[in-house]
């Protein structure tokens, strides 16, 4: 009686099973992996045997060899007869420069060109308009080649290089500015400005919350903040040993930091094409606050630019935030476009090192997880910034 009970619940107990949502989607996820990794022995499978047939296995002993070819630009010590593993890493702190300059400018351009769309100046509205609409509708390859030839392409010879106030000298070989004593200090003065921002985020936040929550004023967090943006500026301006562009009689600069050519067009194209995109998530951005919030800041007697600033913007950032994160990440994708004018950034070098080596396979393994860090690092960034920012309930 018990075991003819028992045999009847089973049925009755698979039915349920089988009308749980949670086990198909659990059953699912065991499918799709099952057959990723059935396609990855395949392919793998493939691959051992076609290095086979050459006669060749598959490894990343070749990394060590002497690169036997010299690079242009580069942040760390670089001589032709260090081993390809150096070079790869010259070509990846290149890329760096540009994806941490280009993330910057690409933030400030475009969240200034999608405020502009609200201007009620009609001039600063339609040039933001034609701004986004023209660079956006125009490849970012034959940008790339705009800003290299027309741009600073046709900038004078050094012995008639121009001057922005001694500060600034442009040439056809590049753009020279000021810069940090040494490499040390100027990765001294990044960090320190990273902290900075940080600890003013945190104390912000601290502030507001204890203006919500308490009603205080949160004078002391905002001493606080004053305090420690007048010592970041004074550490910026006295304790990085800064060195100046200086001209020589004749053509030439000595001194400062030389941005070539290459890079500069790089990043111009890089930052203008991507801050088009960026403009437009902002102006969606600061579109989807309801107008009742824009009318409550005008009856409080906000000026315009405060109420942009204090009570649209900071609502607008849950929706800006996320598709950010998407073109931070084409933004990093992109500089591998820069070897199309010869900047030797990771593309580049990785590009010379397997035509040397015959080892395309495993050099683009290395390009690939390193452009896929690369992105994953700037998610995981922007998840945190997008969890800063949203609004918390109690």
């Amino acid at each position: 009686m018990n075991s003819k009970s028992s045999s009847d619940s089973f049925p009755q107990k698979l039915k349920t099973l089988l009308r749980d949502e949670r086990f198909w989607q659990i059953a699912f996820q065991v499918l799709t992996l099952e057959v990723v990794a059935i396609l990855a022995a395949f392919f793998l499978g493939n691959l051992n045997r076609n290095l086979a047939q050459q006669g060749r296995a598959f490894g990343f002993s070749f990394l060590t060899n002497p690169a036997g070819f010299s690079i242009g630009e580069s942040l760390i010590k670089y001589r032709p007869n260090d081993p390809y593993w150096r070079a790869l890493m010259v070509g990846l702190g290149n890329t760096l420069t540009l994806v941490a300059a280009g993330i910057v400018l690409t933030t400030v351009l475009g969240t200034a060109a999608g405020v502009a769309s609200f201007s009620k100046n009609w001039l600063v509205h339609k040039l933001s308009r034609l701004y986004v609409g023209l660079v956006r509708n125009v490849p970012l390859l034959l940008q790339l080649f705009f800003w290299y030839f027309a741009i600073y392409g046709t900038l004078p010879r050094p012995e008639s290089q121009i001057s922005l106030a001694s500060l600034v000298y442009l040439n056809n070989r590049g753009v020279y500015i000021p810069w940090a004593g040494s490499a040390v200090l100027a990765l001294v003065g990044i960090g320190v400005t990273i902290a900075a921002a940080v600890g003013a985020l945190w104390l912000w936040q601290w502030r507001t919350k204890l203006r919500i929550e308490t009603g205080t004023g949160g004078q002391n967090q905002l001493m606080a903040l004053v305090g420690l943006g007048v010592l970041w500026l004074v550490f910026m301006v006295f304790g990085l040993n800064w060195t100046f562009p200086d001209g020589v009689e004749g053509g030439g600069v000595t001194g400062g930091l030389r941005l070539s050519r290459e890079y500069v067009a790089s990043l111009s194209a890089l930052v203008f094409y991507t801050s088009a995109f960026v403009a437009e998530i902002v102006r969606a951005g600061i579109q989807s606050v309801s107008k009742g919030q824009w009318e409550a800041a005008r009856s409080l007697g906000f000026q315009p630019g405060l109420v942009m600033r204090l009570v649209v913007f900071p609502q607008a950032l849950r929706v800006i935030i996320p598709p950010m994160n998407s073109e931070f990440m084409n933004l990093t994708k992109n500089t591998s476009l820069a070897f199309a004018i010869a900047f030797p950034e990771m593309y580049s070098v990785a590009n010379t090192t397997y035509n040397q080596t015959g080892r395309p396979v495993e050099v683009f393994v290395v390009l690939m997880a390193t452009y896929l860090i690369l992105c994953l690092l700037i998610t995981l960034a922007m998840n945190q910034l997008n969890r800063a920012v949203q609004f918390k309930e109690r």
